[in-house]
């Protein structure tokens, strides 16, 4: 009978004990959930400070009792008590610490918990906690230009919401900037702008702009085309993008395919005035090119072929442009387009006529004629693109020229007024 009441009394202790031992981990649980509650509301958040401070005590004990230690609940209550510290705390010296203690919590927590995953949801928040603290962290590095830290912190945010938009955008932000001096970022800019352009993410035109101009940072201008490309193809109406492709095609010489490109756009778009538009600048840029070759090479025969090739690029242009005015007499960069495309040539025979010998008086009679033509032919669009946008400085210096290519001085002088008092300057 005394061995019957012995052994009743020991399970009794047994169990006083294993309650004690589970006493803490509770605690800080009860106190957690708590806090979670109170820290939403103003009225209750200085209460839940409080019991934050409770369950840290709590889980500290708990974390070093032998019976409890162990435990998937109580890393993953140590990851979400120390990760709320670290968010509630402004101080880096003392929030950082914080951070780093829930972010071990938590990696034992995935390891212990992932048969059966009972902490599953409380993981998740200490990670969302950790994820908004390295956000804030990262913002700050950014605005101070410290590139490569921000990048880094941003990455965290990403690799806990690795499908959300505004962490996979900082992330390419940031290390797209860092690799401006460290070119081994392009890579992580790359990889994280191009799981961004699959979302449906409003500045994704922009983001296929920059991941061109990272390519072309990489000297990879066949991968920069057909990046800007697949942008263009998505957003055809982007005009920024679209601009964007053709210059990268110049620079790799796609003149031919940026051609086909727009023409194919065209003929199943015919009444789009932005299309007829990029052909426009199109052609133009080409004749820029020319005109840049132009510069560089010392042989006569060869400038000689490049003006005519100049010129022929020019005339294809002014017919594209013309195209797109016919659609919207208002379209102003049509007619801005148009205006310079089409003084262009009378600029360059202008010049040349100046250069005659006196002897060739009847040669510059008619070279000054012939400039004049063609300066009036471009007057009706540079007078309505000034119509059309009195402050812009382009537009004003296109019809200032043609004032200056016919020798209108005091209209050129009124022009020239007109530009200053917007701050052109010369």
């Amino acid at each position: 009978m005394k061995i019957k009441l012995l052994m009743t009394g020991l399970f009794g202790l047994i169990s006083v004990a294993a309650l004690a031992q589970k006493g803490e981990l509770n605690n800080a649980k009860d106190k957690y959930d708590k806090y979670d509650l109170e820290r939403a509301n103003k009225l209750t958040q200085t209460q839940g400070k409080t019991d934050i401070q409770d369950a840290k005590t709590s889980i500290d004990k708990a974390s070093v009792n032998e019976k409890t230690s162990g435990l998937p609940l109580t890393f993953a209550l140590k990851g979400a008590i120390y990760s709320s510290l670290a968010l509630e705390d402004t101080v880096a010296a003392t929030s950082l610490p914080n951070f780093k203690i829930a972010d071990e919590a938590l990696t034992k927590a995935k390891s212990l918990d992932s048969a059966k995953q009972e902490n599953k949801d409380l993981i998740h928040k200490a990670y969302l906690n950790l994820a908004q603290y390295s956000f804030d962290k990262g913002r700050t590095e950014f605005q101070n230009k410290k590139y490569a830290d921000s990048y880094k912190d941003f990455d965290y945010f990403r690799q806990v919401l690795p499908d959300d938009t505004t962490s996979l955008y900082v992330t390419g932000l940031a290390a797209a900037n860092a690799g401006i001096t460290d070119s081994k970022y392009n890579a992580y800019a790359l990889a994280s702008y191009s799981k961004l352009i699959t979302k449906n993410y409003s500045q994704n035109p922009t983001i296929y702009q920059d991941m061109a101009s990272i390519y072309i940072a990489n000297k990879d201008t066949a991968a920069a085309f057909k990046i800007a490309g697949e942008g263009v193809a998505k957003y055809p109406n982007n005009n920024d993008l679209r601009k964007r492709e053709i210059e990268i095609g110049l620079q790799s010489g796609k003149q031919d395919v940026l051609i086909t490109k727009v023409e194919a756009a065209i003929a199943a778009d015919p009444k789009n005035k932005t299309l007829y538009y990029y052909e426009g600048l199109t052609y133009s840029q080409i004749a820029e090119s020319y005109a840049a070759q132009q510069k560089k090479t010392k042989v006569a025969a060869e400038k000689t072929a490049l003006e005519q090739k100049k010129i022929d690029a020019y005339g294809k242009s002014a017919e594209q442009y013309k195209k797109a005015v016919a659609i919207d007499p208002d379209y102003f960069e049509a007619n801005l387009n148009l205006g310079y495309v089409l003084i262009s040539p009378a600029i360059d025979e202008y010049n040349a006529a100046n250069q005659l010998p006196a002897s060739k008086q009847k040669e510059y009679e008619a070279a000054i004629a012939k400039s004049k033509a063609d300066f009036n032919a471009a007057k009706p669009y540079l007078q309505k693109a000034a119509d059309l946008n009195p402050k812009s400085v382009d537009a004003l210096n296109n019809l200032k020229t043609y004032y200056l290519g016919i020798q209108d001085n005091v209209n050129a002088n009124a022009t020239q007024k007109k530009i200053e008092a917007l701050g052109g300057g010369q």
